[in-house]
């Protein structure tokens, strides 16, 4: 726990213009903005403001349906929400993008191009069905034993 007086602010503990500049220029803060529908100097400022105070408890109205709806805002059922919540959680949204593609690893992909296989066409490998030869091969793992060698 931290000894801080009473009623002093815990925030920045850089100049607040310098972190304003540096949000200004950030591309990925660009995009917030857009995707909240705000200005990005008013997200900016809306940053900086909870970023100077820690302890600011962020706003949170209730509106009901109905005075959304007159005021042009679409009105989501539980199921909706519950799986725009899931999406976002999986990263399907619009503008979260796969955060996996740039790497290009894919399994489908020419994943051993040139290289040989243990696996002719693609097959998976396949355990003894034979449930004693398992279980024998099953005993040499837990030993670290592989058989005879030469």
């Amino acid at each position: 726990m931290s000894q801080q007086a009473p009623g002093k602010k815990r925030g920045l503990s850089r100049p607040v213009e310098v972190v304003r500049a540096e949000l200004l220029k950030d591309p990925e803060t660009k995009r917030i903005a857009d995707a909240v529908g705000m200005k990005l100097e008013d997200y900016v400022e809306l940053v900086l403001e909870y970023a100077q105070d820690k302890d600011k408890e962020p706003m949170l109205n209730v509106v009901s349906d109905e005075e959304l709806k007159a005021n042009g805002f679409p009105v989501h059922t539980v199921e909706e929400v519950g799986e725009f919540l899931v999406a976002g959680a999986k990263g399907e949204l619009p503008g979260q993008g796969n955060p996996f593609a740039k790497s290009e690893f894919e399994a489908g992909k020419s994943a051993g191009a040139g290289k040989p296989s243990l696996n002719p066409a693609g097959e998976a490998p396949k355990a003894p069905q034979d449930e004693a030869k398992r279980q024998e091969l099953m005993d040499q793992l837990k030993k670290g034993g592989g058989g005879t060698r030469g």
